[in-house]
């Protein structure tokens, strides 16, 4: 396998030449040299005109597009097009369309319109991957592979009569016997015991709700189902492109898609990322830093962004001056050695036609879009030299489980506000407040590396995972896990004897009762003593808890459990285990987060202003690459790094204090 990056910042944007005539593509070689783009996405969507009728291949079109991007010296990311089957297939192969869980059958006539365990799918497109990649194996143009587009973004789940069969066939891989399967499912509840395993079908609808047990290995299923197909394609790409890159667009923090699975199958993360314009800074960050942390570390690519507006919101203002390029320097700073749009020219027609490129429908280079756009392609050609390749090192991680998810929000359960995502964001925020570098990992990841771990909302605990945890904190790490964890097995059956499972010995608390609360439910916790006194209002969630060995550095004001813990601490070994049994405010989580930090003596990057994100890349010689992002809108005066330092932007030099006004870049 080659690098997968070259030796500069990968920068240009999806390209649809197929929807214009060729004097067009013309004008966009000289616009696209112009803006200093040197990677276009192609093919994403071009199935239906590569091939017009079964085994009727016609690559004139494509040939002429690779060319034309060789001629000018810009590299293709080159699509497979197996993302939107042409219209032929689903009249030749109906049972290739979806089924949704009611028993709709869905049609073509948008995308993704495919079950994703359809033998006739799977076979064409395997056959036109092949056809793709004899072709184009040795031309200059081709530099990556895009394989497929956003798996599961539409649909993300089939319950065909095909899928009940591919289920059934990844159960018995997966139980081996009737007897293990009747045992994870707990069918011995509502009469639900299988004798034979023809009788087991998807979670469809049904009367009430479905078995827990099932519903969750159906997400696993068709996760690894959209995996599968990932790898039909990939598996060819690489017996015929060995020393080409392979890469498909995730889409951050989506739920249907176990991405820390997938990631090993992949050599280059790459994401789409699409914030409303009133997303803080932090919760971009929060995804960014998840796309780096799939491949520890290894740079990623932002393979989609909006120049500006998108097309599928309620109402779709621009981004404000300055936002797409403060956003692009953003995924820079936490790790991407790629800044990609979709798209490169704003369409004519079609579902699309209103979303943002960086070509208007104007089709000139005279609009604030493509000047911003040009002006980020000139600056990251600049800093190419300097940062690709560098790596972010970060002391915090924050555990994060797929799986997790999935059980910890099916319904009906004890609440139907218990959001994981959104407790990953509350304690996300905090850190990144504070100018903190953090990890997104799995829960059987080494911890060794780390300083403080932070598992919000821990329901499901898989094999491996609390001892994990115990190890890390009796080498002297700091552990912060909050209230409805440890609750469940990998089988999601409750672990007996007394919650919080096998986290109760390293917690040092038995958790007698939790108390899903009403919206209109509240309660406090008061500190009576040390750097977090105060009391705090909390929300969403309450326990009755017994120390075992755990001290309480908290407690509820009020209902039953007054008096009781809300915020504890146990010393296991060389270090401490945090539990918080309710859903704290804002400021207790920051003041909580800020005072473990101190704790395991981890120093923001720079202490800055309120507003002024700053982060590091460290390059292999070992110098330093600070990124000073100022999302307030008002300049701020950071202190430097001791020392002289250079302005990658502006080519001077810099020490002591230095006001950000939006982006600076420094090399120490």
């Amino acid at each position: 396998m080659q690098e997968p990056f070259p030796t500069m910042i990968l920068y240009g944007g999806d390209y649809n030449p197929e929807q214009w005539p060729e004097d067009v593509w013309l004008e966009d070689m000289r616009l696209m040299k112009l803006a200093n783009v040197n990677m276009a996405s192609i093919n994403i969507f071009s199935w239906a005109s590569l091939e017009p009728a079964p085994e009727h291949y016609q690559f004139n079109q494509l040939d002429r597009i690779m060319d034309i991007l060789a001629e000018h010296g810009i590299a293709a990311d080159l699509a497979t097009a197996t993302a939107s089957p042409p219209t032929w297939m689903s009249r030749l192969y109906p049972n290739m369309l979806p089924v949704t869980r009611d028993g709709t059958r869905l049609s073509h006539g948008s995308r993704q319109h495919y079950c994703p365990n359809s033998p006739d799918y799977r076979r064409e497109a395997a056959s036109l991957v092949r056809r793709l990649a004899e072709r184009y194996a040795t031309h200059p143009a081709l530099k990556m592979w895009h394989v497929n587009n956003e798996y599961g973004c539409h649909t993300p789940a089939c319950y065909c009569d095909q899928c009940a069969a591919a289920f059934r066939k990844w159960l018995q891989a997966r139980y081996a016997s009737l007897d293990g399967l009747n045992y994870a499912w707990g069918t011995s509840f509502w009469s639900q015991h299988y004798y034979d395993w023809e009788d087991i079908l998807p979670p469809r609808i049904s009367p009430a709700q479905n078995n827990p047990g099932q519903v969750l290995d159906y997400q696993r299923f068709m996760s690894d189902s959209l995996l599968e197909n990932f790898l039909i394609e990939a598996r060819i790409l690489r017996e015929l492109t060995p020393d080409i890159p392979l890469t498909t667009n995730f889409m951050g923090a989506f739920k249907p898609v176990d991405y820390f699975s997938w990631a090993p199958h992949l050599d280059i993360i790459s994401n789409d990322s699409y914030p409303a314009n009133t997303a803080p800074a932090w919760e971009t960050a929060l995804t960014d830093d998840l796309m780096r942390s799939l491949k520890d570390g290894k740079p990623y690519l932002l393979m989609e962004q909006s120049p500006s507006q998108v097309n599928w919101m309620p109402q779709n203002p621009h981004k404000r001056p300055g936002r797409m390029r403060l956003l692009s320097y953003q995924n820079v700073a936490r790790g991407a050695d790629g800044i990609l749009f979709f798209q490169w020219r704003q369409s004519q027609a079609g579902a699309e036609k209103f979303h943002s490129a960086v070509v208007p429908h104007e089709g000139s280079e005279h609009g604030r879009i493509f000047r911003e756009a040009a002006q980020l392609g000139a600056e990251l050609k600049q800093l190419s030299p300097h940062v690709v390749g560098s790596r972010v090192s970060a002391q915090v991680a924050m555990l994060m489980d797929w799986q997790n998810w999935w059980a910890v929000e099916y319904l009906p359960g004890p609440s139907d506000r218990l959001h994981y995502w959104e407790q990953m964001k509350s304690y996300y925020a905090p850190l990144h407040g504070l100018n903190v570098a953090v990890d997104i990992v799995p829960p059987d990841k080494d911890l060794s590396n780390y300083r403080l771990v932070v598992a919000p909302l821990l329901y499901m605990l898989r094999p491996g995972a609390a001892k994990n945890l115990e190890q890390f904190v009796e080498r002297g790490g700091i552990l912060l896990t909050t209230y409805f964890s440890g609750i469940v097995d990998q089988n999601d059956h409750v672990v007996l004897g007394g919650y919080p499972g096998e986290l109760r010995k390293l917690l040092g608390i038995h958790v007698e009762e939790f108390d899903p609360w009403t919206e209109s439910m509240t309660n406090q916790v008061v500190i009576e003593e040390g750097q977090l006194r105060g009391t705090y209002p909390c929300t969403l969630w309450g326990e009755v808890i017994h120390l075992e060995g755990a001290r309480a550095i908290g407690v509820f004001a009020s209902d039953y459990y007054a008096r009781r813990p809300a915020l504890t601490v146990h010393h296991f070994g060389q270090g401490q285990a945090y539990y918080v049994a309710t859903q704290g405010s804002d400021e207790l989580l920051a003041g909580l987060v800020r005072l473990l930090c101190q704790q395991a003596a981890i120093s923001p990057v720079l202490h800055a202003p309120e507003g002024i994100e700053v982060t590091q890349r460290v390059r292999a010689d070992g110098r330093v690459v600070y990124f000073l992002l100022n999302h307030s809108g008002k300049p701020g005066v950071v202190t430097l790094p001791a020392g002289k330092c250079t302005s990658l932007l502006t080519g001077t030099e810099v020490e002591g204090q230095m006001e950000i006004a939006d982006v600076t870049v420094l090399l120490t």
